[in-house]
Order: structure tokens, then C-alpha cells, then sequence
């Protein structure tokens, strides 16, 4: 059975640009400094005929890793990723 760990989520990205923060996982006490812009949107914006943004909001996903990162705690770390850090779009910052 695996051990529950306690991951704590530190970042700062902004808008308009959520995915150029700086990622740092806390996990049962053990930091871990994640590669700059380590997030991808799941959102996405499309323009319509008139040119209307049409904008939505997606789940981050971790493109890149620590690589001293336990792999047991990838899945949970991203889903604190989500709960903890605003949802973007990935517009290319429109």
C-alpha cells in the first residue's frame, strides 16, 4: 500500500501568463524546484468569424520533471497542481 503524502504547491504564474510560473512541490517536508514553464494548459482560445475569443479553461498537465522526483507521487502532485493553481487557457497569451 502506498504511503498518503502531504503535497503543499508553491507557484507563481500570472495571468495572462499562468504557464511561465515558477513550480515548487512540497512533499512531507522535501522540496523540489520543478524547470521554468514545467506546465501545459488543457485550455485552449479560438477566434469565431468576427473574430470573437472563445476562451476555456483546462486542467494543467507536468511536462517536465525534477529529476530526483519520486515517481509515486507524480499523478497526486499534478492533481494538487490543479486544485491549488488557476486554470489558463493557453491562448498564446492573447
Amino acid at each position: 500500500m502506498k504511503k498518503s503524502a502531504n503535497i503543499k504547491i508553491r507557484y507563481d504564474g500570472e495571468w495572462p501568463c499562468l504557464c511561465m510560473g515558477n513550480l515548487t512541490v512540497i512533499i512531507d517536508g522535501n522540496s523540489y524546484d520543478f524547470p521554468p514553464c514545467c506546465l501545459s494548459s488543457g485550455g485552449s482560445v479560438s477566434f469565431d468569424a468576427d473574430w470573437g475569443e472563445h476562451v476555456t479553461h483546462g486542467d494543467w498537465a507536468i511536462t517536465e520533471w525534477p529529476e530526483n522526483f519520486p515517481e509515486e507521487f507524480k499523478k497526486a502532485t499534478e492533481d494538487a497542481v490543479n486544485e491549488q493553481v488557476c486554470h489558463g487557457c493557453c491562448g498564446g497569451c492573447v
